[in-house]
C-alpha cells in the first residue's frame, strides 16, 4: 500500500499560519547569535519561520514572533536587514 509523503508544516511567527517548510522563509539564529534569512534552509542554527509575504515580517516585528522563538531581544537593525533582504528576493 501507497502512502501519501508527510509534508513538514511550519508555523509563521508574523501571522501563525501553518504552511508547508517549502513556502516559507526560514530566519535563522547561527551560534554566534546572528540572525540572517536562510535561503537553502540547512544552515546550522535555530529556525523560525515567515510565509514569503513583507506583512508577515511586519507583524512578526510587532508581536515579537521571532524574539519569542529565539529568546532573545532582537535590535531594530536586524529587522532592517530582514526586510532588505526580503525586498531582494521579491524582485
Amino acid at each position: 500500500m501507497w502512502m501519501a509523503k508527510k509534508i513538514p508544516l511550519r508555523q509563521c511567527v508574523g501571522c501563525g499560519e501553518m504552511k508547508g517548510k517549502k513556502e516559507m522563509m526560514r530566519v535563522l539564529k547561527t551560534p554566534e547569535e546572528e540572525i540572517l534569512l536562510d535561503a537553502t534552509g540547512k544552515k546550522n542554527g535555530r529556525g523560525a519561520y515567515l510565509c514569503k509575504e513583507k506583512e508577515c515580517l511586519v507583524k512578526a516585528r510587532k508581536n515579537k514572533g521571532l524574539e519569542r522563538s529565539f529568546k532573545m531581544k532582537i535590535p531594530n537593525e536586524v529587522y532592517d536587514n530582514l526586510e532588505k533582504e526580503f525586498d531582494t528576493l521579491e524582485k
